[in-house]
C-alpha cells in the first residue's frame, strides 16, 4: 500500500473520530438537560411552568412566561435593528467599498466579533442607557436598550456570513442582469441577493442564535424584571438572564426549574434551525 493511501485512510478515521466526538458531546448535553428539566416541569406542571406569570422561587412559583416573552421581544428588536444594517453593510463591502477602505473596514468588523460580551455590556450601560434616559425620561434599562445593544452585537455575524454568501454567487448573475438593462442596485437586490438567499438566511439564523443566547450584556442593560413588559421601555428578564442570575444559589426544585428553563431555550433554538433546514430543502 502506498504511503499516500495509508495517510488518506488514517486521516479519514481521524476525521470520523472527531465527528463522532462532536455528536456524542451534543447527545450528552441534551440527555443531561432533558433528564433534569422534564421532571421539574412535571412537578411544577407544564402549563404552570410555561404559561405561569409568577416567578417566585421562595413560594415555589416557577412561571417562565414573562421570560419567554422578554426573550422574544429583545431578540425580535435586535433582529429588526441588526439585520438591515448588517445586510446593507455586506452589500457595501461586496459591491461598493474601495479596496483601500475595505482593508480598514473588514478588520474592524472582525474586531467587533472579538469584543467580550461584558465590554458590550459596559458600553450599553455607559452610553446607550443615558441616551434612553435623556430621550424618554425613563430609567433607561429595558427592552429597547437591550435590543439596540444586541443589534450591535450580532452585526459581525450577519455581515461576514452575508458577505461570503454574496461573493459566492456566480458573477454571471450580476453581469447578466446588467446586460439586460437593470441598474446596479436592482441587479444586486433582485439577482445576487436572490442567488445568495440561502447563505443570507443562514446569517440571519446565526445572528438570531447569538441574540437569543446572549446573557451578560443583556443582564447589564435590560432591567431584569421578571414581569411581562408593557412597552419597549419596560424592564425585562430573558431566559438566559434568569438562569445566570439565580443558578449560583439555587437548590432542589429551584435549580431543576432553572435547568428546565435552559431546556425551553434549547427547544427554541432547535425549532429555529429546523425551520431553516426546511426552507433550504424547499429551495433545493
Amino acid at each position: 500500500m502506498k504511503s499516500n493511501q495509508l495517510t488518506e485512510i488514517i486521516m479519514k478515521f481521524v476525521f470520523l473520530i472527531f465527528a463522532c466526538f462532536s455528536i456524542v458531546a451534543v447527545i450528552v448535553i441534551c440527555a443531561f438537560m432533558f433528564a433534569n428539566g422534564f421532571p421539574a416541569m412535571a412537578k411544577i406542571g407544564f402549563g404552570n411552568f410555561l404559561l405561569g406569570t409568577e416567578w417566585r422561587p421562595g413560594q415555589n412559583l416557577f412561571g417562565i412566561f414573562p421570560m419567554i416573552v422578554g426573550s422574544i421581544y429583545v431578540t425580535a428588536g435586535a433582529m429588526i435593528i441588526g439585520v438591515p444594517i448588517g445586510l446593507l453593510c455586506a452589500v457595501f463591502l461586496t459591491f461598493y467599498c474601495p479596496k483601500k477602505l475595505y482593508a480598514f473596514v473588514k478588520p474592524v468588523v472582525g474586531l467587533l466579533a472579538g469584543i467580550p460580551s461584558i465590554v458590550y455590556g459596559f458600553f450599553g450601560l455607559v452610553i446607550i442607557v443615558p441616551i434612553i434616559q435623556n430621550v424618554f425620561g425613563t430609567g433607561g434599562k429595558g427592552v429597547l436598550t437591550a435590543s439596540i445593544l444586541l443589534g450591535i452585537m450580532i452585526l459581525p455575524t450577519i455581515i461576514e456570513v452575508s458577505e461570503s454568501s454574496l461573493r459566492a454567487v456566480p458573477k454571471q448573475y450580476f453581469e447578466g442582469s446588467l446586460a439586460l438593462g437593470a441598474t446596479k442596485e436592482r441587479s444586486i437586490f433582485k439577482a445576487v441577493l436572490v442567488g445568495g438567499k440561502s447563505g443570507v438566511m443562514s446569517a440571519v439564523v446565526l445572528g438570531l442564535g447569538r441574540a437569543i443566547g446572549e446573557t451578560m450584556a443583556v443582564i447589564m442593560v435590560a432591567g431584569n424584571q421578571a414581569a411581562i413588559p408593557k412597552s419597549v421601555l419596560s424592564g425585562v428578564r430573558t431566559l438566559t438572564s434568569n438562569i445566570v442570575l439565580e443558578m449560583a444559589y439555587a437548590a432542589d426544585l429551584h435549580r431543576e426549574a432553572l435547568i428546565a428553563t435552559a431546556v425551553v431555550l434549547f427547544v427554541f433554538i432547535l425549532i429555529i434551525n429546523i425551520c431553516l433546514s426546511m426552507v433550504k430543502r424547499r429551495e433545493s
